[in-house]
């Protein structure tokens, strides 16, 4: 290894031979061997300011373990431009594939199936809302694919109780919409939030609760309501008490002739994700496909949230819809209705960045979606979220790019 350091250099030449003194007598006896050419004496490197003399400081050994410093900084450069990469390169590649995603024209009759659907707020049953209000909304819904109304009927208590004062005018609103939108059904919206990743809540692997929720949708459904709907948060992947209760509530709906439908949460878009976000942060967002696909068995109606996807831009909002979408058919029974959830709210934060979950993107994602999955499915549609959030730019991004 080079140190930088010149090399040893010999002692100085002793100076000058002395003058000659002539001819030297021969000594008797036989000459002795000529010894060779003698060897010439090597030159000395005068030091500065000195001439005839040289520096006889010897050079420091290098320290054979020593790294210098030009190499370690190297090195350190080396390793965290390969953590950069370790951090950046899966991000990039998630986000090129979400944006190919996006690319590409939708199949022609991709549009609505006329099986769409819009959640409305407590408003609609607490007393707030009037006649007006409800000719309103069929001017707004005319020549639309809306065919069901989630209505918010609860929510209900962690006991799964449900108060009947917790919706005094649901007859009044669905005698109201029958009369106004014949045709539309109008579903009980419940929901309430899960002990799953905290003490207080509902608590599914309760039988009397799960019980308890059975009787609330009776209530509902013996209060005029076309269906129940359900929205239990947050829920996780696998969870077989839920399954257990859909398969309680299917029987009761069934009975009567009335859907039975659910709000589900987003699917893996890498295999197993919802472990590892379980695991590293204890709220798994996302279900397994399988999952999915065990719940849409069970149910007339499958809603997707698509939205609160923490994506940063339109195009790769879209992707991921289009994704979603994929994901969903595949797994997604003939007979279930499946819709994707459009973003019908305005709001920026961690989870939800408005000027990339736009209505606009969302409907091109589910198009591309069909397209290349199942672009033939009738039991199809979207979901609007939701109808008091909604501003009118919204609407007509339905209307010009689903409905049209």
């Amino acid at each position: 290894m080079e140190t930088g350091t010149d090399p040893k250099k010999d002692p100085a030449d002793p100076g000058p031979a002395p003058a000659d003194p002539g001819p030297i007598p021969a000594a008797p006896g036989p000459a002795p061997a000529d010894p060779g050419p003698i060897p010439a004496a090597p030159e000395s490197t005068p030091a500065d300011g000195e001439p005839g003399t040289a520096d006889t400081t010897p050079a420091a050994d290098p320290d054979p373990d020593a790294t210098p410093a030009p190499t370690r900084a190297r090195r350190l450069r080396r390793i965290a431009l390969a953590l950069l990469l370790a951090l950046l390169l899966p991000p990039l590649a998630a986000a090129t594939a979400l944006w190919l995603n996006y690319t590409g024209d939708p199949a022609p009759g991709t549009r609505t199936r006329n099986r769409d659907a819009v959640w409305l707020g407590h408003a609609w049953v607490d007393g707030r809302k009037k006649d007006a209000d409800v000719r309103a909304l069929a001017r707004r819904l005319a020549d639309t694919g809306i065919r069901d109304l989630y209505v918010h009927a609860g929510p209900l208590e962690h006991d799964g109780t449900l108060p009947a004062s917790a919706h005094p005018r649901a007859r009044w609103l669905t005698a109201a919409v029958h009369r106004e939108l014949p045709g539309v059904r109008v579903q009980a919206w419940l929901g309430d939030k899960l002990a799953t990743e905290g003490p207080v809540g509902l608590r599914l692997e309760s039988a009397a609760t799960r019980a308890a929720v059975v009787r609330s949708t009776r209530q509902v459904l013996a209060a005029g309501f076309d269906g129940a709907h359900f929205d239990l948060e947050p829920l996780h992947s696998g969870d077989r008490d839920y399954l257990t209760l859909l398969d309680a509530l299917r029987a009761v709906t069934r009975a009567q002739g009335v859907p039975l439908s659910v709000a589900a949460h987003q699917i893996d878009p890498l295999p197993a994700l919802h472990s590892v976000a379980g695991t590293l942060t204890g709220h798994p967002k996302w279900w397994s496909q399988e999952f999915f696909g065990q719940v849409a068995r069970r149910v007339d109606q499958i809603a997707v949230m698509s939205y609160d996807t923490a994506m940063p831009l339109e195009s790769l909002y879209g992707g991921y819809v289009a994704q979603q979408t994929s994901l969903a058919l595949e797994v997604t029974p003939p007979g279930t209705d499946l819709l994707m959830g459009l973003p019908f709210f305005h709001e920026s934060d961690i989870g939800h960045h408005e000027s990339a979950e736009t209505v606009t993107a969302a409907v091109r994602g589910t198009r591309l979606g069909l397209s290349r999955t199942d672009r033939d499915r009738e039991r199809f549609g979207v979901a609007l979220y939701v109808d008091f959030a909604a501003e009118e730019g919204d609407w007509t991004a339905y209307r010009e790019d689903w409905v049209r």
